[in-house]
């Protein structure tokens, strides 16, 4: 189907099948070579019938070409080279598309496309295999001569054929040529001519035919011929002077010999193009090996196939011995070479200069390479071909001068010391710019502040992460937490690059790597593979000093305060050979738009409040103890991890001054983290006042929330802190325990200290809440009474009634003397093995009289007005009762009874337990407020007035049996006692008679009563 598409486009000699308009040059061509003869003979030999020449004339004069399919010239002159050809080797595709696939201009260049066509008298068959057939096989070039074989034999008939049908004419133009040379030999013999009317004879029409330089005046023209000069006679005379006649029709000849060598020449010389093909063909057949050895190797370095690329090398090397050998031989025995060894000798030539060029471009782009790789860990453990020691082992595969080993360990050092220090100066510096920010905005909400301290108390959500802080805290820390990981993690980090590389080294020194490294063409890379003893040392020295700024850079982040310059983050390092990355490494290649900013108006440096955070660099401001507890006990792990690593390496484990510099490392971290944690907590212990709203626990109603929250908080930061101090996670591991040491005194002392300050901070805070005055709406005390909630207590209005805070308080204060020594205390104790008596004992102290203090503040406005209401009652005049026998009580009682009803109410429905407490002090109060007031009254006390008083007391105390202390039972014989002293005997013995009838009458008011003053009795237990 494509050779009769091809055919068909030649021999209409248009581009496509499917043309849209018609070619111009058709038009051009055509109306030309129709239309010129009819012009040139117009005149008055128009009706003139054309001669016997004609064919001739036809034949010199029309130029266009029988070959369908071939083009012009530059000067317009048609020629038998084709546009395009089929594929000699018969392939299905032309010669001209497979060129224009390959990306050759053969449209555009001519020459170039005349040089592939087997048409064209320039045909190149080196060039044409080498181009057109460069991927193909033996196999394939056997096929294709087969096919050329029977296309040469096709033509060939083809011409035989031609030249048998043309028989006639070839023998035609030599008998006109033999009359025309008789006619110009006798012309130039001098001969007369005779003239004759001329009409168009042979002569005349091959004159005008083939010579072009004649004109009408001619001697072989019509007028001409009656006129004839001697000086055209002697032209074209036969002589030697004329040279024989030829010299008129010299450059005609000339032209016309060009021409048809043009023409004829390619069909007659194919013959010779098939010797030269068939010798091409058969030298290819038995160089096979050699012309696939360069595209062979093209592949394998387009695949990266490195095996395969070596094979091949060693093939081309081995090409070339044998033809050295070959042309040693001949050289040496003076024998001449034969054509296929002449022929192989070149085309190995060739071929190894291809090779060579070739393989020092592979060389020089594996140099590179090799010298690039940033991470070898990350294809240290796959067998993959950008992995160092397989380039390495390609290099020593393929010999060369430098030594690769040497010069990748060196490229590695070098990259990793620029490495270290450009990612530690910019993780610094990014660090630095984000606790700027956080400084300079304003603090957290106390809202958001105290939810995050609520955390370990919290059963929902404690174990979230995100709960821990305000989320630009968060951020920070998670900043710092992934900086310290890429310089210390053994996995991904710089540490674990350095190991690796040191590693390698090791493995370089000690000769185990090199014995599965090839030793090169004729052993020539093992001298590659003994590294000096120099370079040893220098290898050891480099290694140790990689580690020392590791571990100097981590110190010096940690124990020094925060940097005040911040201009690297706006002056990048410029790129340079060593560092084609502008030395911006993982994880600082980003683009973050939290370090973008204008370099003329950098970030403010960080105010000076007197925060404690103010001195550490690695604490991101208003950040709470949680959160830094969380990140920094990852952060010691990182450092102590890495310490352990490096440890236990052989080179370092028996360097003393290492050793020091790595527990250096840890303890100075450890301290710096544990006090940067200390100061934290001082400031958290400052913000539990604001979350106290007096809302009641869910587990205790007796109790707010703060105390839980506090214990859960003290004992989350107490075990932080251990695990901090101690390094818990590492230290457990074998082989850090001479690393560790112990806590030091100052960090134990500094922990007690403020274990201690932040009880004392709470308590204060506490015992400020509990006493700030109530809004001016709001009542406090029994004053308020009716606004008093009897249920549960729960509401939102009874929180702000100062009694009930004092109650609130007071139980918060009791729990806390119950839980402090015996959870918190000893928690600490056991967690950092020291002992905090003396603490503990002031701890106390100071709570229980935070709780007396307490106690008074909320019973002694209560006491001072039962206090005034009885002793007014007592001394008021209207006291004595107007009749002999009394058998009511003073109103001054009931109110007081009621007034204590009131109390218990408040004290049930939000404290129960310290109602007996608090009850027994108020009546103590009440029974005071009686002697007080009997003592107060002057006169002597007549038996009515003695049994009103034995009436009132006998109540109050009948109804208050449950609560009476002893002091109330003191006070009360002693209101009896000042009684029989104000009165006379008479009245004493009057007094015993009317005993019987004042129970009788106690009786009565206490079954009237029974429902004011239930809530005093003792409940009976059931059963």
């Amino acid at each position: 189907m494509a050779s009769n598409e091809h055919t068909l486009l030649n021999h209409y000699n248009i581009t496509t099948l499917y043309p849209t308009a018609w070619p111009a040059e058709k038009d051009d061509s055509d109306a030309s070579e129709d239309e010129q003869p009819a012009s040139k003979t117009r005149g008055p030999n128009h009706s003139r019938t054309k001669s016997r020449y004609s064919a001739l004339i036809r034949s010199g004069s029309d130029r266009r070409s029988l070959v369908p399919g071939s083009e012009k010239t530059g000067d317009g002159v048609e020629n038998l080279v084709q546009k395009d050809e089929p594929d000699p080797l018969g392939s299905p595709d032309s010669v001209v598309r497979i060129l224009r696939q390959k990306g050759l201009p053969v449209e555009e260049d001519q020459r170039l496309r005349n040089r592939f066509l087997l048409s064209s008298t320039t045909f190149s068959p080196t060039l044409y295999l080498s181009q057109v057939h460069a991927d193909a096989s033996t196999q394939t070039l056997l096929r294709g001569l087969e096919s050329l074989s029977k296309s040469i034999d096709q033509k060939s008939a083809s011409l035989k054929v031609l030249v048998e049908s043309n028989f006639e004419r070839f023998v035609r133009a030599k008998t006109t040529i033999d009359n025309v040379y008789a006619e110009m030999r006798n012309q130039g013999a001098g001969l007369p001519v005779v003239e004759r009317p001329r009409t168009h004879s042979r002569i005349t029409s091959k004159g005008s035919a083939h010579f072009r330089n004649s004109s009408a005046q001619g001697p072989f023209s019509p007028k001409g011929a009656d006129k004839p000069l001697p000086s055209d006679k002697k032209k074209h005379a036969l002589v030697k002077e004329s040279e024989y006649g030829v010299q008129g029709i010299k450059a005609p000849l000339i032209e016309v010999a060009v021409k048809a060598e043009e023409i004829w020449g390619p069909a007659l010389g194919g013959r010779a193009r098939e010797m030269t093909l068939k010798s091409a063909m058969t030298s290819i057949e038995q160089c096979s090996g050699i012309f696939e050895v360069g595209h062979a190797l093209s592949s394998c370095i387009k695949h990266k196939d490195y095996e395969g690329l070596v094979e091949g090398y060693r093939k081309a090397r081995q090409y070339t011995e044998e033809a050295r050998v070959t042309a040693s031989q001949a050289s040496s025995s003076r024998t001449p070479l034969t054509d296929p060894q002449v022929y192989q000798i070149v085309i190995t030539a060739r071929m190894w200069s291809a090779v060579e060029t070739q393989i020092n471009d592979f060389k020089r782009e594996i140099w590179k390479r090799l010298s690039d790789v940033e991470n070898p860990l990350l294809t240290s453990g796959q067998n993959t071909v950008d992995d160092p020691m397989s380039l390495i082992g390609v290099l020593l595969e393929l010999g060369v001068d430098d030594n690769p080993i040497w010069i990748w360990l060196m490229t590695r050092y070098d990259h990793l010391k620029t490495k270290i220090t450009a990612s530690f100066e910019r993780a610094r510096v990014e660090i630095e710019i984000l606790r700027r920010r956080l400084a300079n905005a304003d603090p957290p909400p106390s809202r958001s502040a105290i939810a995050h301290l609520k955390g370990p108390g919290d059963s929902h959500g404690h174990k979230k992460t995100q709960n821990l802080d305000t989320p630009p805290a968060m951020e920070f820390w998670d900043l710092i937490h992934g900086s310290v990981a890429n310089l210390l993690s053994t996995s991904g980090g710089l540490l674990g690059e350095v190991i690796a590389f040191w590693d390698k080294a090791q493995g370089f020194i000690e000769g185990r790597i090199q014995k599965s490294l090839p030793i090169g063409p004729e052993g020539q890379s093992q001298k590659h593979f003994h590294l000096s003893s120099d370079g040893v040392i220098a290898l050891q020295n480099g290694f140790a000093e990689l580690v020392g700024m590791l571990r100097d850079d981590v110190f010096a982040f940690f124990a020094e305060p925060p940097i005040e310059d911040v201009s690297m983050l706006y002056s990048p390092l410029p790129p340079t050979p060593s560092t084609p990355k502008s030395a911006v490494f993982a994880p600082f290649a980003h683009q973050d738009s939290r370090f973008k900013f204008d370099a003329g108006n950098p970030p403010p440096a960080s105010p000076k409040r007197g925060e404690a955070w103010e001195d550490f660099a690695f604490w991101p401001p208003y950040a709470n103890a949680l959160s830094g507890i969380h990140y920094l006990e990852k952060i010691l792990n990182l450092v102590g991890g890495a310490a352990m690593e490096l440890a236990g390496l052989r080179l370092l484990s028996s360097t003393s001054d290492v050793q020091d510099r790595l527990r250096t490392l840890i303890n100075g971290t450890r301290e710096r983290c544990v006090s940067a944690v200390a100061a934290a907590w001082i400031r958290d212990a400052e913000m539990f006042h604001l979350m106290e709203t007096f809302a009641r626990s869910n587990e205790r109603k007796e109790l707010t929330k703060v105390p839980g929250y506090f214990l859960a908080y003290q004992t989350a930061v107490l075990s932080g802190l251990q695990r901090l101090a101690y390094i818990t996670d590492v230290t457990s591991k074998a082989g850090l325990s001479s690393l560790v040491t112990p806590p030091a005194p100052t960090i134990l002392k500094l922990i007690r200290g403020d274990f201690t300050k932040s009880i004392y901070v709470l308590l204060s805070d506490m015992i400020r809440d509990a006493q700030r005055p109530p809004p001016p709406q709001a009542t406090d005390g029994a004053s308020s009474l009716s606004g008093l909630t009897l249920g549960d207590g729960h509401n939102n209005e009874d929180t702000e009634i100062q009694s009930i805070r004092l109650l609130l308080t007071m139980s918060n204060i009791r729990h806390l003397q119950s839980s402090l020594p015996s959870t918190l205390i000893p928690h600490l104790e056991s967690s950092f093995s020291l002992k905090i008596s003396e603490e503990s004992k002031t701890i106390r102290d100071v709570l229980t009289q935070i709780e007396a203090k307490l106690f008074k503040s909320y019973t002694h406005p209560t006491a001072e007005k039962l206090s005034s209401l009885i002793y007014n009652g007592i001394t008021s005049p209207h006291w004595v009762p107007t009749t002999d026998r009394p058998t009511e009580l003073r109103p001054y009682v009931y109110e007081a009874l009621l007034m204590l009803v009131y109390v218990h109410t408040e004290i049930t429905t939000t404290t129960p337990h310290l109602l007996a407490p608090i009850i027994c002090h108020l009546f103590d109060a009440i029974v005071g407020a009686f002697l007080a007031g009997f003592r107060a009254r002057k006169e002597r006390y007549t038996l009515a007035a003695l049994m009103q008083a034995t009436l009132d007391v006998e109540f109050a105390a009948s109804i208050m049996t449950q609560y009476t202390s002893d002091m109330a039972s003191e006070l009360q014989s002693q209101v009896y006692q000042e009684l029989d002293q104000r009165t006379d005997n008479s009245a004493r013995t009057r007094l015993q008679n009317e005993l019987p009838e004042m129970r009788a009458i106690l009786k009565r008011l206490r079954e009237g009563t029974r429902g004011e003053f239930a809530c005093f009795r003792k409940v009976r237990n059931k059963g």
